[in-house]
């Protein structure tokens, strides 16, 4: 990573901190520059405006959080072959990452822009769309494999499904924040992952 990018880089994190810390509205470029230690026209060499900056901000976080998912469920697949148990071992590992994360999930830009989507330009709040309807795609796939091989106990919309589990672990964020209790994250979904196998798992005979 060159100097530059570097440079972007840290602009980009000082600017999540601050925006998670006390929102985006909140946020100005002056004590962004100041933490980062460069000038105005430095910050704008980088970004032209503040929604540029949001933009990045989205898009790195997504991506952040879809590696951080191609890495669980992947490890999960490798554990096992069946669809329902490795999407089991994909749930109970992120709860374990994130139980132990010190200070707790530092919060989600996802829902913090929501909530402000006034203060942006409308690609910015496409992109937070197409963030939250990427990750109903990729959470529906894991279901699709999980139902082809152990039909729902109770009928159930896949896609509502998929969209559950990321509201899970949204609010989940929000709650532990709220609360100042960071493992109510990991409780949240460890409840989801129950009830996903209650679901899904076949009753004994």
């Amino acid at each position: 990573m060159g100097k530059s990018q570097n440079k972007r880089e840290q602009i980009l994190e000082i600017a999540e901190r601050a925006v998670l810390a006390k929102g985006f509205g909140a946020t100005s470029i002056e004590e962004i520059i100041a933490e980062a230690g460069i000038t105005k026209s430095g910050f704008f060499y980088h970004f032209k405006d503040k929604n540029e900056l949001a933009l990045a901000l989205i898009n790195r976080y997504i991506d952040q959080d879809d590696a951080l998912f191609d890495e669980i469920f992947n490890r999960a697949d490798e554990l096992s072959s069946d669809p329902l148990h490795s999407f089991l071992i994909g749930l109970k590992l992120l709860a374990e990452m994130l139980d132990n994360l010190p200070e707790g999930h530092p919060g989600c830009l996802v829902a913090t822009f929501c909530y402000q989507e006034r203060l942006f330009n409308k690609d910015v709040i496409l992109r937070n769309k197409e963030g939250l309807l990427s990750w109903r795609t990729r959470f529906r796939g894991h279901f699709e494999k999980i139902a082809e091989k152990y039909p729902a106990r109770d009928p159930v919309e896949l896609d509502h499904l998929a969209d559950m589990l990321s509201s899970t672990i949204e609010g989940g964020i929000v709650l532990s924040k709220a609360m100042g209790k960071p493992k109510t994250l990991s409780q949240q979904i460890m409840l989801m992952r129950s009830y996903v196998r209650l679901l899904f798992e076949p009753v004994p005979s």
